[in-house]
């Protein structure tokens, strides 16, 4: 497996302390506090550490407090539902005796039902468009420290955006895009796992997208964003080390907090996944 995805795996991976009670390392990519598609996906590992024979179909979660990239998250589970069709687990996710996140998720036992769903948007394939690494040289060598490491750390997904990213000159543009993106290599057939890597993935470039028509990019320091909250629904099997289609539009910006939603499409059209997010997005007053 390629190490990459082999580090994911295994940050994903929990220690468990007790009953209901999990540990998970942090990892610095160079934001500013912990990536929150990490406690996404250690929140779910938690949660499906607890259910047999379901698999996660949607989930809640808020963003309390910055997570600190220096020092484990402890996650406690409660098991608040065990139906015959569903379970229901919360997840609180605790660094220095606080809550930083919390979380909801349901699962669901397999089962036919009405099916249906909207197309997918008539888009160029991945492999003729470019991938999509972050600014060009030129400019990481001006950002930031932390900044840049953000972009020059290596990372288990490979993204090939369908309109280009400008990160030097950004222009006011319509408040949606479309990405592809896909593991750096083959995964083993786990559902849970691929919607546990999923939701690591889904938290890249969903609220960028409610900057879109006010001709700013994350680049610029005085721009403050941060996730407020986070939900996801998944609708069908899916695999991330196959494309995916990441459609985000942004309907609404408003009270310093921008919202996003979007589609995830797998390359033969099946909508396979739906995300939402909201999320601090705030100009600095000072200079």
């Amino acid at each position: 497996m390629d190490q990459r995805l082999a580090d994911l795996l295994q940050l994903l991976e929990l220690e468990q302390l007790e009953v209901n009670l999990f540990r998970g390392a942090s990892r610095d990519i160079g934001s500013p506090q912990v990536f929150g598609g990490q406690v996404l996906g250690q929140a779910l590992s938690a949660a499906a550490a607890t259910v047999e024979g379901r698999v996660v179909h949607s989930l809640h979660a808020y963003f309390l407090r910055r997570g600190d990239c220096t020092a484990p998250i402890v996650y406690e589970v409660d098991r608040s539902l065990d139906g015959h069709s569903f379970a229901n687990r919360r997840v609180v996710a605790i660094q220095h005796g606080q809550q930083i996140f919390n979380m909801t998720a349901s699962f669901q036992v397999a089962e036919a039902g009405f099916d249906h769903q909207m197309a997918m948007p008539q888009v160029p394939p991945p492999e003729g468009l470019p991938d999509s690494d972050g600014p060009p040289a030129q400019l990481l060598a001006r950002l930031p420290e932390r900044v840049r490491r953000f972009f020059e750390q290596p990372r288990p997904f490979e993204f090939r955006a369908v309109q280009p990213i400008e990160y030097l000159h950004p222009r006011r543009e319509a408040p949606a895009r479309e990405i592809w993106f896909r593991a750096v290599g083959a995964l083993p057939d786990d559902e849970m796992l691929h919607r546990r890597l999923l939701a690591y993935v889904s938290d890249f470039f969903l609220l960028d997208t409610a900057t879109l028509p006010h001709g700013t990019s994350l680049l610029r320091p005085n721009l403050i964003m941060a996730s407020i909250d986070h939900a996801m629904w998944f609708h069908r099997p899916l695999r991330v080390d196959d494309w995916l289609l990441y459609a985000m539009e942004s309907p609404s910006a408003s009270g310093a907090r921008g919202f996003a939603r979007a589609s995830v499409f797998a390359r033969d059209g099946r909508l396979v996944a739906s995300a939402a997010q909201e999320g601090l997005v705030r100009l600095r007053k000072d200079p």
